[in-house]
C-alpha cells in the first residue's frame, strides 16, 4: 500500500469515528470557573510587572485584564496580585499575605499596597515644585506628568506656569508667541 493510500485510509477513518486525532488548542479559561475539586484553574494571563512607582495605574492594568477574562472571583484576583510582587514589594503586604482577611482579600491587597508604596501628595507636590524638568520627555508629556504629581488640589494654571518655566527658552518663545494654542498643550 503506497504512503499516499494510508493517508486516505487514516483519513476516512477519523470521519468515520475510528479514530480522533486533534491537534492540542491554547485556549485561556477564565480563573473565575472552579475545577471540580474546588481548585483554581492555571490561566495564562499576561499581567504586566508591578510598578512600585504607581501601583494605582498597575492595578488599573490588571483590573483591564481581570474584566477581558471575565474573572470575579475574590480569591483569584488575591492571587494573581500576590504572584505578581517581587519579594521587595511583597514584604511590605507581608501581613496580608500571610494572614489574608476572609472576605475582599484583592481589595484590601490593593489598597495597602496603594496607601504603603504611594509617595504622599507632600512628596508629589515638591517633586513637582523643586526637581522635575522636562528631560527627554515631549512638552506634552512632561505636562501630563506635572499634573500628575499636583493632583486635582494643585489649580491647573499654577501647574501650567511651572511647566512653561522649565521647557526650553525656544519653546517658551514660541508658547509666548501663541497664547491660544495653550489650551492645545493640555491633556
Amino acid at each position: 500500500m503506497s504512503e499516499s493510500s494510508e493517508s486516505v485510509k487514516s483519513a476516512e477513518s477519523q470521519r468515520s469515528g475510528h479514530v480522533t486525532v486533534r491537534r492540542a488548542r491554547k485556549t485561556r479559561m477564565p480563573m473565575d470557573v472552579g475545577a471540580q475539586d474546588g481548585s483554581s484553574p492555571k490561566c495564562n494571563l499576561k499581567v504586566p510587572p508591578f510598578s512600585p512607582e504607581d501601583p494605582e495605574l498597575w492595578f488599573a492594568l490588571l483590573e483591564g485584564i481581570f474584566e477581558s477574562f471575565n474573572i470575579v472571583d475574590d480569591r483569584s484576583k488575591f492571587s494573581t496580585v500576590i504572584t505578581s510582587l517581587d519579594i521587595p514589594y511583597a514584604k511590605s503586604v507581608k501581613d496580608i499575605i500571610i494572614n489574608p482577611p476572609a472576605k475582599n482579600r484583592y481589595g484590601k491587597i490593593k489598597m495597602e499596597l496603594i496607601r504603603r508604596l504611594s509617595a504622599s501628595h507632600e512628596k508629589k507636590v515638591k517633586q513637582l515644585l523643586t526637581h522635575e524638568e522636562l528631560g527627554d520627555r515631549k512638552p506634552s508629556q512632561f505636562l501630563r506628568h506635572l499634573q500628575d504629581l499636583a493632583g486635582p488640589s494643585v489649580p491647573d494654571d499654577f501647574v501650567k506656569s511651572i511647566w512653561s518655566n522649565r521647557l526650553p527658552p525656544n519653546i517658551q518663545t514660541v508658547l509666548a508667541s501663541q497664547p491660544t494654542h495653550w489650551s492645545s498643550w493640555q491633556t
